[in-house]
């Protein structure tokens, strides 16, 4: 049933507004205790306030939060990593694209976050509320998607300013040498396939880190730090110094090994997002497993 509580005004929440100084008392975000005022739920002196209200050290606050909701459906064929009142971190799967788009009919990380229920914030462009960033539609691994409107400012300024640290992991051709290095070319539009990228001069600034996890016949496994994010960069990097993604016909990858390999895509997944929380400020870690064609392909690899 629902769990009424009755709070007096602490000498430092006198002058805060009602959202803020709930959100200290409640221990719940900010737009959580916004919501609670919104909904009726929240009495200052028995008058219904406002989340803007200011608070008076006289001032008595009758708080009524309601009986927690049902669990939100599971969401299908998309693994949850991390979930909280402010962000989800989903394990996108191969084939689902992060939002709709031109000529994109199929599944989007944000349909099937709203057809389970979950709540996004309606901060940026109306197709991409609550994306902060992306992975390709044939990319898969670690995606945020924020919650809350403060964590969507937080978090996009932090993905801008590149204080995310963005773990991928790919499987290429060949040996790379050196076996640890840095590739730093500019990338933009292929100049005769626009549906292409490519290094070229006057590209978009493009900066890619890699280190050799592990040597097979022919293939390498490579731990991947993007310090920039550029559309395709890591297929795009790797295909430039002649080790394409294993898989990734598109940019040079034999497509027989490809076939021998049960491949349909490139070998690339995002395996760990590192950042501090929006709102706490907390460092946290989400990381993603391999998912199965890309463990099956590697296995066969490693014979």
């Amino acid at each position: 049933m629902p769990d009424t509580r009755f709070l007096p005004v602490p000498d430092a929440l006198v002058g805060d507004r009602v959202d803020a100084a709930l959100s200290r008392l409640l221990g719940f975000s900010r737009t959580r205790c916004a919501e609670l005022a919104a909904e009726g739920n929240v009495l200052v002196n028995g008058v219904p306030a406002g989340k803007s209200d200011r608070l008076s050290a006289t001032d008595i606050i009758e708080v009524t939060i309601p009986d927690p909701p049902s669990a939100p459906t599971p969401v299908t064929g998309m693994d949850i990593l991390y979930d909280d009142d402010d962000i989800v971190v989903v394990d996108k799967p191969v084939g689902v694209a992060a939002h709709t788009g031109p000529g994109w009919a199929g599944p989007t990380v944000l349909g099937n976050l709203e057809a389970a229920g979950y709540r996004i914030t309606t901060h940026g462009p109306p197709e991409r509320q609550g994306i902060v960033h992306r992975l390709d539609v044939g990319t898969s691994g670690a995606m945020m998607v924020a919650k809350s409107d403060r964590a969507y400012s937080v978090m996009k300024r932090a993905f801008k300013e590149r204080t995310v640290r963005k773990i991928y992991h790919t499987v290429v051709a060949g040996h790379p040498d050196p076996d640890s290095g840095t590739i730093d070319a500019p990338i933009g539009r292929h100049p005769s396939r626009d549906w292409r990228m490519a290094v070229i001069e006057g590209g978009k600034h493009a900066i890619t880190h890699y280190d050799t996890l592990e040597l097979m016949p022919g293939a390498a496994l490579l731990e991947i730090h993007l310090e920039t994010g550029r559309t395709h960069q890591i297929r795009v990097h790797m295909s430039a110094i002649k080790h394409p993604c294993v898989g990734d016909t598109f940019y040079g990858a034999d497509p027989v090994q490809a076939a021998a390999l049960g491949l349909e895509r490139q070998w690339l997944h995002a395996v760990e997002l590192g950042f501090n929380h929006p709102i706490t400020g907390m460092p946290t870690l989400v990381r993603s497993p391999y998912p199965a064609d890309l463990q099956a392909a590697l296995d066969l690899l490693r014979g």
